[in-house]
Formats: C-alpha cells, sequence, structure tokens
C-alpha cells in the first residue's frame, strides 16, 4: 500500500511539472556590468534543484566520515558484547550438562573479557559478570575446589560491583546459603541469608533456606512457623508439608525435657493436627522416657499433657495401625496407675465392644490387675497372651500370669508361666 501512495506522489510530481514547465516562456537575466545573460526559467529551477541535492548529499557524506570512529567502537563493543554473553550462555549449558571443567572455562574467558578494557561498558556488564562468577562458583562446587569456589563467589556477590544486577546477586547469595546448609555450616549459611534485601528475605526460596537453617540448629519453633508459612503460600503439597511439620514436630518433642517443654510442644500443634493419635501416641512415649529418666513424675497425679495425649490416643485407637495400636497399648499402660477411676469403664467396654483384639484385652486385663480384680485379669491374660502380635506385650503378659500364679500360690503355674516369658 506504502508503494502505491508513493507511484501516486511521483506521477502527481509529474503532472504539476509537465503543467509549470512544459509550456513556460518564462527567462532569469543576470546582470554582471559589462555583461547580461538570458537564463531559462526551467534550467534555473533544475540547477536550483540539482544544487540542494548536491549540497545535502555531501553534508551526510561529510556526517558519515566524521561518525565512523564512533561506529567502529561500537561496532566492536557490539561483538565484545556478542562474545561475552555467548562465553557465558556456554557456560551455563555446559553446566547443566554436568561438563564442570569445561563451565569452568568459558567462565573465565568471559570474566577476563569483562576485566579487559571496555568490558565495564558493556550493556548488562554488572549482570554478566555475576553470574560468569556464579557459573565459575558452581563448577567449583561440584569438582571439589573449595578456595576457587570461595574467591568467585565472593566476587559474584560483591555489592560495588554488582550494583546494577541486584536480582543476580541475590541469585548468588542464595545458592550460597544453600551450599553452607550442605555443609552443615550454620553461622555461614546465617551470614549469607542476612546480607539479602528484606525483599528478597521473604521469597519462598529465602523462607525454604531459613526452614533448613532452623533445622539445622534444631529450632524447632521457628522451623515450625517457616514451615506453617511455607504452607501458606502452597510451596509444598499438602502431604510433604504434613510430613515436614510431623518431622519437625518430632525434632521438637525430642528436644523436650520437664513438662513444660512437654506441654509447649503439644500446644504447639494446631487445628486436626491435635487430633492425631498418632502424634499423640509420639508424645506419650517420650514423656514415658522423661518419667524412666527423672523429668516426670512416677507417682501422684497424673500430667494434664499426658492426660490429653491419653485422650486423644484413645479416641484415635481405631485410626492407628495394629503395630502402633500395640504401641498405645503399651504406652497406656505405663500410665494404669495415674489414670482417674472412670477409666476403667471405658476400658472394659472397649474390650467387650472388640473381643477379638487381643490388645484391648491385654490393656484391660492389666488395669484390672491395677486395681486388685485379679480373676477378671487372669481370664483376660490368657485369653490375649496367644494372640498378641507385637513380641513384648506377649513378655509382659506372661509376666503378669506368673505374678498373678505366685500370689495365689500356685509354684507350677508361676513357673511355667516365668518360662513362657523367657522364650518370648
Amino acid at each position: 500500500m506504502k508503494a502505491i501512495f508513493g507511484w501516486l506522489f511521483l506521477a502527481a510530481l509529474a503532472v504539476a511539472a509537465a503543467l509549470l514547465m512544459g509550456d513556460n516562456p518564462a527567462t532569469v537575466t543576470l546582470f554582471w556590468p559589462p555583461w547580461r545573460l538570458d537564463v531559462s526559467f526551467n534550467l534555473v529551477l533544475i540547477t536550483l534543484v540539482a544544487v540542494f541535492v548536491l549540497g545535502y548529499l555531501a553534508w551526510r557524506g561529510v556526517a558519515v566520515l566524521r561518525d565512523l570512529p564512533r561506529r567502529a567502537s561500537r561496532w566492536r563493543a557490539r561483538q565484545q558484547e556478542r562474545a561475552t554473553v555467548g562465553l557465558v550462555l556456554q557456560g551455563w549449558a555446559y553446566l547443566a550438562g554436568g561438563r564442570f571443567v569445561r563451565a569452568q572455562t568459558a567462565a573465565r574467558e568471559a570474566i577476563a573479557r569483562l576485566q579487559a578494557d571496555g568490558g565495564s561498558d558493556l550493556p548488562y556488564a554488572d549482570t554478566l559478570w555475576v553470574l560468569a562468577h556464579l557459573i565459575a562458583a558452581e563448577s567449583a562446587q561440584h569438582l571439589g575446589q573449595r578456595d576457587w569456589r570461595d574467591t568467585w563467589l565472593l566476587a559474584a556477590t560483591d555489592a560495588q560491583r554488582a550494583r546494577a544486577a541486584a536480582q543476580a546477586r541475590e541469585g548468588a547469595l542464595l545458592r550460597a546459603a544453600e551450599w553452607a546448609l550442605e555443609a552443615r555450616d550454620a553461622e555461614q549459611a546465617e551470614r549469607w541469608l542476612g546480607e539479602l534485601p528484606q525483599g528478597a528475605a521473604r521469597r519462598i526460596q529465602a523462607v525454604r533456606l531459613r526452614l533448613r537453617l532452623a533445622q539445622l540448629r534444631r529450632d524447632s519453633r521457628e522451623a515450625l512457623e517457616l514451615a506453617r508459612l511455607l504452607a501458606k503460600h502452597r510451596a509444598f503439597s499438602e502431604q510433604a508439608i504434613d510430613t515436614v511439620l510431623r518431622g519437625i514436630w518430632l525434632d521438637a518433642l525430642s528436644d523436650a525435657r520437664d513438662e513444660a517443654a512437654l506441654t509447649a510442644v503439644w500446644r504447639s500443634l494446631q487445628g486436626a493436627q491435635r487430633r492425631d493419635a498418632a502424634r499423640a501416641l509420639a508424645l506419650l512415649e517420650h514423656a514415658q522416657r522423661l518419667r524412666d529418666d527423672g523429668g516426670l513424675p512416677a507417682d501422684g497425679p497424673l500430667p494434664a499433657v499426658v492426660d490429653e495425649a491419653i485422650r486423644v490416643a484413645w479416641a484415635g485407637y481405631l485410626s492407628l495401625s495394629p503395630a502402633q495400636r500395640c504401641r498405645a497399648v503399651a504406652a497406656m499402660e505405663s500410665w494404669l496407675s495415674q489414670l482417674a477411676g472412670a477409666w476403667l469403664p471405658r476400658l472394659e467396654e472397649a474390650q467387650q465392644r472388640d473381643p477379638a483384639d487381643a490388645a484391648l484385652q491385654y490393656l484391660a486385663a492389666q488395669a484390672y490387675r491395677a486395681r486388685g480384680l485379679w480373676g477378671k485379669a487372669q481370664g483376660l491374660l490368657q485369653q490375649a497372651v496367644r494372640a498378641l502380635p507385637e513380641r513384648e506385650l506377649r513378655r509382659r503378659a506372661w509376666r503378669a500370669l506368673a505374678e498373678l500364679a505366685e500370689q495365689r500360690g500356685d509354684e507350677a503355674a508361676a513357673c511355667a508361666a516365668w518360662r513362657e516369658a523367657a522364650r518370648v
């Protein structure tokens, strides 16, 4: 369409020139005493146009000649930039392909070009500088060259040199923190993360690294907060975040050494987690170990946190696996002497509701035995002892039968029960 309009414009100019100059008798007279020169008006007009065109072309030619040094400099800079960018891209490609020596070589060449005269004047020179050093550091990390890695890493994270490449520098800081965490150097990782700007420190990757740092330091409270923050931002799948939170909570539980710490760990659970029978079982087992070590009282009223955990474990008993049910029975057995009297009807009702569950039979029998109901206890133990799936519970059942036989003076039955307990 533009070509058509161009040809139409030229045709219009030709028509106008033909109308103006086709039958134009005008002349132009030039007086230069004692001479007189008569020239056709058309010739004068054509001469003026030709002089204008020639003058314009001459002016443009001089401008082009004067601009040649600048254009040559721009061409050299462009070639330098293309070569540097090509080396950086080549380095990333080698790094992604596991060719670390070649990646390091390409990064070294790119760094050398950036350090040469004029290298700092290239567009995106700071970004290229950070990326080239990061490639070199990454390659050194994979090749086990720790000294070279640290040298290149310091150059990549230099705030003065990377002033125009903030995003690239933040990436280098995150990568450095990740390497420090892999080396289990908590102090160095905290230093790298501390150099991140406030906005970058709230990004998901930074929060992930802070979570790993908290786990490395066994700071369970901060780790739980960070894990919940990641769950809020959907940084993990529901299954993954549940696994992470469970692991962090179990670490916090293992660090609890008294009733106050145990209560704080239990109170840190939220929502459905407070109704999780598996977590309650883990707390009961840890509380039992604490009581054996003297961290919890062996007699007297039941600690509130243990009482709540027993209620949760009992309410979710059917959701546990067979192995977990045996563990729950063993954990509850150790607290039978401190349980309130209202628990005996509950245990009896549960056992009667599911008479085929040997673990419930065993727990009810031990509750009867703790309250002096030896006849009921002996009957349930005799039913459960052969069907208990867990070896330790069978040993305890035979020991209980042996002690009951000794109390009623049946030495033969007691000896037989002790032999069975030793065989298990």
